[in-house]
């Protein structure tokens, strides 16, 4: 089974090739058109330089495949955030305190002393965010999939 597959990739593998190859010489045909502009009488000098980035154009590296990037996490030492703001976002501050208030509302124990003026969960899920004892983390995403897991009490 694993010799089909193998050939399988040596001919996608050939097929590709005819295709980007094809593909560069209609991109050298346009540019040399694009060059040459219309109705415009080229000197030998000018032409010269027309074939000569011509062939630097044909002469350069064609990626075929895109290696996959396997997601790291960053990891710092002294805790410092690498990827984004040093501050929670809006965003963050929203979803947390969301999933916070709907655990406190299912019965999750509280952090803090429940202040007097609280009468609902987000209110209470509010405080204990700006006293920073919610023991939940942030996972901040970079375009590449690398991440960073930052502890909320790590923000400033």
């Amino acid at each position: 089974m694993s010799e089909s597959i193998e050939n399988v990739d040596e001919i996608n593998n050939d097929t590709d090739t005819e295709v980007i190859d094809n593909s560069v010489d209609e991109a050298i045909a346009l540019y040399r058109k694009v060059r040459e502009g219309k109705n415009k009488e080229l000197t030998e000098k000018e032409i010269a330089n027309i074939d000569k980035e011509c062939e630097i154009i044909r002469n350069r590296k064609v990626i075929t495949k895109d290696l996959q990037h396997k997601p790291v996490e960053i990891t710092n030492k002294g805790g410092l955030i690498v990827t984004g703001p040093p501050t929670l976002t809006r965003f963050e501050k929203a979803r947390i305190m969301g999933a916070r208030a709907l655990q406190l509302s299912l019965g999750a124990p509280i952090f803090i002393e429940i202040p007097k003026n609280a009468t609902t969960s987000l209110e209470i899920a509010m405080e204990e965010l700006k006293q920073r004892v919610i023991p939940i983390v942030i996972k901040r995403t970079l375009p590449n999939g690398d991440y960073q897991n930052i502890p909320i009490d790590q923000f400033a």
